[in-house]
């Protein structure tokens, strides 16, 4: 059997992203987001073993992401700017989505509570999808992404201590592979592959590009 081409994401009708996204991923907890003696799936430096050693570095922290789609009639991806004051990751462009803490029963749970605490996005404007690949931080964590549907009427309340501002890109501009640049630079002597996806003033880079990344693959790239 000839395996499936990749589908164009710029042609696709909207609504077939969530089509897609529903028949292709679940809910399923991967092993690996509590045990770091299990491989991850993606990661920083696309979890090249010998980088990995160099850099010395290890994630062994679980964490989730919200990965939401909001659901207009061309979809976008509502993503955040981090305050420039926080001492990790100050000023980037992330998920809502952080630390699992004890009191949190699921990964799902940990990304709705997280969205609720950054950006006041109430878990009734949020419908789950199911979960992208485990990904692994150079900050040591090991993030595993909820994708999730959004009402277009959601309402916010921005969280100033942790959020500096929220903005939506189009669904399309994310999903085409010819806006996912792969770029290299040294750090601490290591060299580190990421994907970068400007978007006008935004930068996009980094963990939220290559969940994006992963995104593409498992929706679009058979």
């Amino acid at each position: 059997m000839q395996p499936e081409a990749p589908i164009d994401a710029v042609q696709a009708p909207a609504h077939e992203f969530f089509e897609r996204a529903r028949a292709r991923l679940n809910r399923d907890v991967p092993a690996a987001l509590t045990d770091d003696s299990l491989p991850g799936v993606r990661g920083d430096l696309d979890l090249d073993p010998v980088q990995w050693e160099k850099a010395g570095v290890k994630a062994t922290k679980p964490a989730a992401v919200l990965v939401p789609v909001v659901a207009r009639a061309e979809p976008a991806i509502l993503l955040t700017q981090r305050t420039p004051e926080l001492r990790s990751h100050s000023g980037q462009i992330a998920f809502p989505g952080g630390k699992i803490d004890p009191m949190d029963e699921t990964p799902l749970a940990a990304a709705l509570r997280e969205a609720e605490e950054e950006i006041g996005l109430n878990a009734k404007f949020i419908d789950p999808i199911g979960y992208l690949d485990l990904y692994l931080t150079f900050s040591g964590f090991r993030i595993l992404p909820l994708v999730a549907w959004i009402d277009p009427d959601y309402r916010l309340t921005i969280n100033p201590d942790e959020v500096a501002d929220t903005f939506e890109v189009p669904l399309k501009f994310l999903m085409q592979p010819d806006n996912h640049q792969f770029l290299k630079r040294d750090w601490k002597g290591i060299e580190r592959q990421y994907y970068a996806m400007p978007f006008g003033e935004r930068y996009i880079w980094g963990v939220t590009a290559g969940i994006l990344r992963n995104l593409y693959e498992r929706i679009y790239a058979v």
